[in-house]
């Protein structure tokens, strides 16, 4: 297998609707779609997603342009591999820039699916034939509105409600959601808004009988989250503080965690993703998918890892009409009762829709 041509796009994509964290609001995604192809003028489709500032992590759309382009690119071009297990090991001399890395790897993984006539999930040794999955909802301007749309999400089907906190915005907040809603799974995500010092008030949460809390403490925090996890009974779920296999073996080691979130971006690409999994699944520590508000691009990558077997919590890949009015791929992703049927096409198995790409591009550069 080898990548002759890569085509990168920056792209810029209209959310239906405001999205705001801990950390910020925003309405329009950007981001940058990666081509690869093959000799053969087979393609494989892979998504940066990195925002266009540095609120996530240190990494942004230019940065990662800026890395794909300088080093990755010029590493990778031309390069003979037998697998996309491959990209990861000849990019490790390169530190971090995780998501500029899983961009490039992802679409190997999707070209090798295809050259293969094999779905994706399956390349990565996935068996499950639909994934379950939740709602991510950001910081509402009221409490109302956020009953409203958990409302219409549980109608929906939708397994799980993962609401957005930050201080001011969390104990009353998820109090009045879980009188509304008593028996739905629900679970709180922190983005890195509170230290040690709050523990207190994190303690408060453990009334509500979540799922879990994620990512509570510092997003370079691994210490003070094994402290809380000892101190708090609502199990703590990191996500920003795990960037590789090893981060996981110590977190787990400390007792950081009970669950952790694996996302393909913070990683850097679907080879490390699979062996967090496999670590996780041998230390008896179940994981989840979550999402970076990813185009279909991006979504159908976490499809086909949300197949691997300790994949035993719902993710955050909703379907597409969840975010936009118009997605980059052909049939667009659909949730029917808060499950995703996962597609048996070879490679990523949803084919892009290159009138949409087209619409929604930016700029775009070729390399051969």
């Amino acid at each position: 297998m080898k990548v002759t041509e890569v085509v990168l796009r920056h792209m810029k994509m209209r959310m239906k609707s405001p999205f705001t964290t801990s950390f910020g609001t925003f309405q329009d995604k950007e981001f940058l779609l990666l081509e690869a192809k093959d000799e053969n003028g087979v393609s494989g489709w892979g998504e940066s997603v990195a925002f266009h500032s540095p609120w996530y992590n240190e990494e942004t759309l230019k940065t990662n342009w800026h890395m794909l382009e300088d080093f990755i690119i010029p590493n990778l071009l031309n390069k003979e591999m037998s697998h996309p297990d491959e990209v990861s090991e000849t990019l490790s001399y390169i530190r971090k820039n995780n998501m500029a890395k899983a961009a490039f790897e992802s679409a190997v993984w999707d070209l090798y699916a295809r050259q293969k006539g094999i779905p994706l999930a399956a390349a990565l040794g996935g068996t499950g034939s639909e994934i379950e999955v939740g709602i991510s909802i950001g910081i509402q301007n009221t409490v109302v509105d956020l009953l409203n749309l958990i409302d219409e999400y549980v109608t929906e089907g939708y397994k799980r409600m993962k609401v957005k906190i930050k201080p001011g915005w969390d104990v009353d907040v998820i109090r009045k959601v879980r009188k509304h809603f008593p028996e739905v799974p629900l679970m709180a995500d922190a983005n890195s808004a509170y230290r040690l010092k709050d523990i207190d008030l994190l303690k408060q949460l453990d009334q509500f009988n979540l799922m879990m809390i994620e990512q509570p403490l510092a997003s370079d925090d691994i210490i003070d989250h094994a402290v809380l996890q000892k101190e708090i009974k609502t199990p703590v779920c990191l996500d920003e503080s795990i960037h590789s296999y090893e981060d996981a073996r110590k977190a787990i080691e400390l007792g950081a965690c009970k669950i952790i979130n694996i996302k393909i971006g913070r990683v850097g690409g679907l080879t490390e993703s699979r062996r967090i999994h496999d670590l996780c699944q041998e230390r008896g520590i179940p994981v989840w998918c979550g999402g970076m508000l990813e185009s279909g691009i991006g979504r159908a990558h976490n499809i086909a890892l949300t197949t691997l077997s300790n994949f035993v919590m719902p993710g955050d890949t909703a379907a597409s009409s969840r975010y936009w009015d118009r997605d980059l791929i052909q049939p667009e992703v659909t949730v029917d009762n808060g499950m995703i049927k996962v597609p048996e096409k070879p490679g990523l198995g949803y084919e892009p829709n290159m009138e949409a790409i087209k619409q929604f591009t930016v700029s775009e550069k070729s390399y051969s």
